[in-house]
């Protein structure tokens, strides 16, 4: 039987796009009724909406964690029609009949990606939400339920075409959704509380498989939705070392506002330079070392004019990212069949890191920070230039992407070595200062950045050698006055930053 909807209940978490959809059931007469935040939205734009407080008698309480859990709600969205019974009851009570209910839940899976903090993931467990949802599907017989925003679309098209009535078919439609929705929800939090590992495996949407795993005998599928993070413009099938590369340079690229390049091999960065214009950024980002930029993965956080795009089309790599591509840019760059051209998207990257391991899984807060230029504490006499400055902070924000043990040599927000996950300091300092020399670099006024501590002098020795005169390091080492006393003796400035950023 068609059903005009003259009623409304808004109980809305993400209020994007809810305002077409309200102003196209006040357009037609629908009384609205809404919850604390959506009461609010609802007002500041214009419409005319009822508070469901007013309609309990009783205010959200507990924070906010009791707005709707009520009978005179429940009892609106579950009273059957035609029900005697139920229609002697609900005059008695002075309860409102909802023909619609609209709900959009908390995030409790983006929740699961931002953080590992077990209070705020229990926060973002919607229980008055599910509730609705669950009693208006159980109802379709005389409610319609929308249970999240993704639907409006569809809604608001049938709604118009439908003039505002929907048959019972069109609410047992929607209920099969809600239902659908509620019984993932319920999962993702099922297994939070019992099964983290099968919680991050199998209800990551969508699935895509891999080409291979790191090697060709390896099975891989990716659990996500790589849409949100960028727009492929052109080439191959992307794969399983592509997506750890990309990730890579996604979460170093965007701890740089001015115009930079990187290139990423193997999930480190072997070039990055910040510069003023982008075409200068990524010539010394190649210029770092361009025999490890063959294959790599290239990302800025500029768009690519066709200049640039000349430049980088010299060259040979896997994958090329950033936000946007000239027209004349993408035409060039796109005449190589294989190559991989992204558009990336600003997108939040989930603020834990998970890892499995043994026969269970690892959880850790992502390493999101880096020191500010207040919290250094410059232990010798010699201070930095004032010009230096720029460079410790480059220099900690690279160091902190390269495997440890690590070792970062800058200058003038350029890297010109490194020495990536070597099994000793001295060994990561040797090699960043051939990686350095072998480019042709002068050392003399260049910025050393370690990852952790020195544990002995002998790596600010090689450091002087090599005409180093400025370390940057957490400090923390029983031999911390040793270390210090060898830079005080030979002209050394040596900064503690006080953080650490080991990344095996």
């Amino acid at each position: 039987m068609e059903k005009r909807i003259e009623t409304a209940l808004l109980s809305i978490y993400d209020k994007t796009n809810l305002e077409p959809l309200a102003r196209a059931l006040h357009a037609n007469g629908v009384q609205l009724y809404a919850t604390g935040g959506t009461l609010d939205y609802v007002k500041g734009i214009s419409l005319p909406v009822q508070d469901v407080s007013q309609v309990t008698g009783f205010p959200a309480i507990l924070g906010g964690r009791v707005k709707t859990l009520h009978p005179k709600i429940f009892g609106g969205i579950l009273a059957i029609r035609g029900n005697s019974t139920h229609e002697e009851e609900v005059l008695k009570h002075d309860i409102p009949l909802f023909d619609l209910v609209v709900v959009d839940l908390y995030p409790f899976e983006e929740t699961l990606r931002n953080t590992a903090d077990p209070v705020e993931i229990i926060e973002k467990i919607d229980i008055g939400g599910v509730s609705l949802i669950r009693a208006a599907a159980k109802n379709f017989h005389d409610v319609l339920v929308i249970p999240a925003t993704h639907y409006y679309e569809q809604f608001l098209a049938e709604y118009i075409s439908k003039q505002g009535s929907f048959s019972e078919i069109d609410r047992r439609k929607y209920a099969g959704y809600a239902f659908q929705l509620t019984a993932r929800y319920d999962s993702l939090i099922a297994d939070w509380f019992e099964s983290p590992v099968e919680q991050i495996n199998l209800h990551y949407e969508p699935k895509v498989k891999m080409r291979y795993g790191e090697n060709p005998h390896q099975a891989a599928t990716f659990f996500g939705n790589l849409q949100e993070c960028f727009t492929q413009l052109h080439g191959k099938e992307l794969s399983y070392n592509n997506l750890l590369d990309i990730d890579a340079a996604f979460r170093l690229i965007r701890e740089f506002t001015a115009p930079t390049f990187a290139i990423i091999k193997h999930t480190n960065p072997c070039g990055i330079a910040s510069r003023s214009t982008p075409l200068n950024a990524w010539e010394d980002a190649l210029a770092c070392d361009p025999i490890s930029a063959f294959g790599g993965i290239i990302i800025t956080n500029q768009d690519i004019p066709l200049t640039v795009a000349e430049s980088l089309n010299e060259i040979f790599y896997e994958v090329l990212i950033a936000p946007h591509f000239s027209k004349e840019a993408l035409e060039l760059l796109s005449q190589k069949k294989n190559r991989i051209l992204l558009k990336s998207k600003p997108v939040n990257l989930p603020g834990v890191v998970y890892r499995s391991c043994l026969n269970g899984l690892l959880m850790q807060e992502y390493d999101a920070g880096y020191t500010q230029p207040i919290d250094y504490q410059i232990v010798t006499t010699k201070k930095p230039a004032q010009n230096q400055f720029k460079d410790i902070i480059f220099g900690e924000k690279v160091c902190k992407h390269l495997k440890s043990n690590a070792i970062a040599i800058v200058y003038q927000e350029q890297l010109i070595g490194s020495g990536i996950g070597q099994t000793s300091r001295i060994d990561a300092l040797n090699q960043a200062i051939h990686k350095a020399e072998a480019m042709g670099f002068i050392l003399e006024n260049a910025t050393l950045v370690s990852d952790a501590f020195f544990p002995f002098t002998d790596g600010v020795r090689v450091a002087n050698a090599a005409g180093i005169k400025l370390i940057i390091q957490p400090g923390g080492s029983v031999r911390d006055k040793e270390v210090i006393e060898y830079c005080e003796e030979n002209g050394i400035c040596m900064v503690f930053t006080g953080n650490r950023h080991f990344h095996h």
